[in-house]
């Protein structure tokens, strides 16, 4: 059984920065490509970033010049590095595989961005 565990959430001004992490168990994490994905409410889940096993990096144009994806193999880890958040990044951000899902969901972390 593989678990992702989402982390780093939380309320950050129009401007501000987050780290977000995601913990993966149960699986060989570094053969996965690994992607974070977004959802807020009334909206479609959508991907904002990826990352293959090499480190080759997508981001949606959404976020580009504003979002890192980042890997550490040795720590089963995904992280995201976002600054100059903007309210529109307001979701609940969730890791998996991409481009397609291959575990289930974890509980994401709640990225809210307001003054």
């Amino acid at each position: 059984q593989v678990q992702l565990v989402e982390s780093g959430g939380g309320l950050v001004q129009p401007g501000g920065s987050l780290r977000l992490s995601c913990a993966a168990s149960g699986t060989i994490f570094s053969i996965y490509n690994m992607g974070w994905y977004r959802q807020a409410p009334g909206k479609q889940r959508e991907l904002v970033a990826g990352i293959s096993g090499g480190g080759t990096t997508t981001y949606a144009d959404s976020v580009k010049g504003r979002f890192t994806i980042s890997r550490d193999n040795a720590k089963n880890t995904v992280y995201l590095q976002m600054k100059s958040l903007k309210p529109e990044d307001t979701a609940v951000y969730f890791c998996n595989t991409y481009p397609i899902r291959q575990f289930y969901w974890g509980q994401g972390t709640q990225v809210t961005v307001s003054s």
